[in-house]
C-alpha cells in the first residue's frame, strides 16, 4: 500500500493510503445510448517558453496520447474548446495545429471529433460584420480539417452587440452557410466573465428564448447545442423545449450524471471537460448505461461528482489547471506545467484536495507514481514531512 504525507492550512499533516489501482475496462466503440464527448486540455512543452503572453509551445506526443487515452474509453473529442485553453494561452496559431493534428488522430482512431471555432484570432472587431468575418474565417478552416463545428461563444460579439437582433445577425449568418449540421456552445458567465449577458440579456429567461428562437429556425443545421450554466433545472426546461432531433448537450459539470441519466423521457448526451479528469469511470457508468442498469451507472458515476466539482470550483475558469494536474498525477504527461503558466491557477492545497478526490474515485492509475509526484510538488514548495 502507498501512503503520503499532506499539508493542511493550518500547518498540520495527515497521513493518506491511497487506494489499490482499480483495472477500468476500455470501451473501443463509441456507447449507444448517449453521445459522449471529452472536452481535453493540452499538454504544454516544460522547455518551451510558456509564460503569460507568449506563443504556446505544447507537447504534441503527449497532447495526442491523452486524446488517444480518451478514445479508447469510447469518448468523443471536443477539441480547442476552452478547456484547451482558448483565450487563456492557446494562440490561434496553435489552434490550427492541435485541431489538425486531432482531426487526423481521430480519423485514424475511427473516433467522433468536434473543434471549436470563434474568434479569437483577432485582436479588435468593430461590429457585426467584423464578428461574422471572423467566424467564418474559424468555421471554415475547422470544416477543412473534416471535423465537426462547435460555434463557440465570442468575446467579441459579447463585447459590440447592441441587443439580441445583432447576436441573430450573426448567428443566423453562421448557420446559412455551414456545410453540416453544428454544435451551437453557450458558455456561461461562471466559465468566461466576459460573456455576461450572452444573447443580449443578463436575464437567462430572456436571454434562452432568443436562443431557442434560433435553435427553431435553424434546426436543421444544429445538431446539438452545448450549455455550460451550471443550472440542472435551466437545462431540464430548455432541452424539452428544444426542436425533435437537437441534442442537449451537457456542460454541467456540477449536475452532469442526472442530466446525462434523465428522467426517464428526456435525457442529455455530454460533452464535458470533466469527461478529460474522469474518462475510465465515465466510461463505466455508460457502459452501464447502454446495457440499462442504472444502479450500476449511479454506482460508477457517484464517487466522479466531488472531484468534478472541486475541479470546477469558483473560480471555475481555472478549472483547466486541475484537468492538467489529474493528468500529470495519472501519468499522461511529464510535467506539471501550462501553456501561459496557467499551473499557478490554483492553490497547493487546492491541488492536494485533488489527489484525494482522485483516490476515491479509483482514478489514479498507478498510486505510487501519484505519490511521488505529490512530494515532489510538495517539495518544490517548501513543504517536507
Amino acid at each position: 500500500m502507498t501512503s503520503i504525507h499532506l499539508p493542511a492550512a493550518d500547518g498540520t499533516w495527515r497521513e493518506r493510503t491511497l487506494a489499490e489501482p482499480r483495472a477500468w475496462g476500455t470501451h473501443p466503440g463509441p456507447f449507444s445510448s448517449r453521445v459522449a464527448f471529452a472536452a481535453a486540455h493540452v499538454v504544454a512543452d516544460p522547455l518551451g517558453e510558456n509564460v503569460p503572453g507568449s506563443p504556446a509551445a505544447v507537447d504534441w506526443e503527449a497532447t495526442l496520447a491523452f486524446r488517444q487515452h480518451l478514445f479508447s474509453h469510447g469518448m468523443g473529442l471536443a477539441e480547442a474548446m476552452d478547456t484547451a485553453q482558448r483565450n487563456m494561452g492557446l494562440d490561434w496559431p496553435a489552434v490550427q495545429e492541435l485541431v489538425r493534428r486531432s482531426a487526423d488522430l481521430a480519423r485514424s482512431a475511427g473516433a467522433r471529433i468536434a473543434s471549436g471555432a470563434g474568434t479569437d484570432h483577432r485582436e479588435q472587431l468593430d461590429g457585426v460584420a467584423d464578428v461574422v468575418a471572423a467566424y467564418e474565417e474559424q468555421v471554415g478552416f475547422v470544416e477543412s480539417t473534416g471535423s465537426q463545428v462547435i460555434i463557440m461563444a465570442s468575446r467579441h460579439l459579447a463585447a459590440v452587440a447592441r441587443d439580441a437582433d445583432d447576436y441573430r445577425k450573426v448567428y443566423d449568418a453562421l448557420l446559412g452557410q455551414v456545410r453540416e449540421p453544428v454544435i451551437l456552445h453557450w458558455l456561461g458567465e461562471a466559465f468566461d466573465p466576459n460573456l455576461r449577458g450572452y444573447w443580449g440579456s443578463v436575464d437567462v429567461d430572456v436571454a434562452t428564448q432568443t436562443f431557442l428562437d434560433l435553435v427553431r429556425e435553424h434546426a436543421e443545421r444544429i445538431d446539438g447545442v452545448k450549455v455550460s450554466l451550471l443550472s440542472a433545472e435551466h437545462e431540464t426546461r430548455l432541452r424539452a423545449a428544444l426542436p425533435e432531433g437537437v441534442r442537449l448537450y451537457t456542460g454541467d459539470d456540477f449536475h452532469y450524471p442526472e442530466l446525462i441519466r434523465g428522467d426517464g423521457a428526456l435525457h442529455s448526451d455530454a460533452l464535458l471537460g470533466a469527461f478529460a479528469a474522469v474518462a475510465p469511470a465515465a466510461s463505466a457508468a455508460l457502459a452501464a448505461l447502454d446495457a440499462g442498469d442504472l444502479e450500476r451507472y449511479d454506482a460508477e458515476m457517484a464517487p466522479t461528482l466531488p472531484l468534478s466539482r472541486h475541479v470546477f470550483a469558483a473560480p471555475t475558469w481555472f478549472y483547466k489547471t486541475g484537468i492538467s494536474f489529474l493528468s500529470w498525477l495519472s501519468g499522461h504527461q511529464p510535467g506539471f506545467t501550462m501553456v501561459g503558466g496557467l499551473q499557478s491557477g490554483r492553490s497547493l492545497l487546492h491541488l492536494t484536495r485533488l489527489l484525494e478526490l482522485a483516490d476515491d474515485a479509483r482514478l489514479l492509475p498507478d498510486p505510487d507514481l501519484a505519490a511521488r509526484r505529490m512530494r515532489v510538488l510538495l517539495e518544490s514548495q517548501g513543504l517536507h514531512r
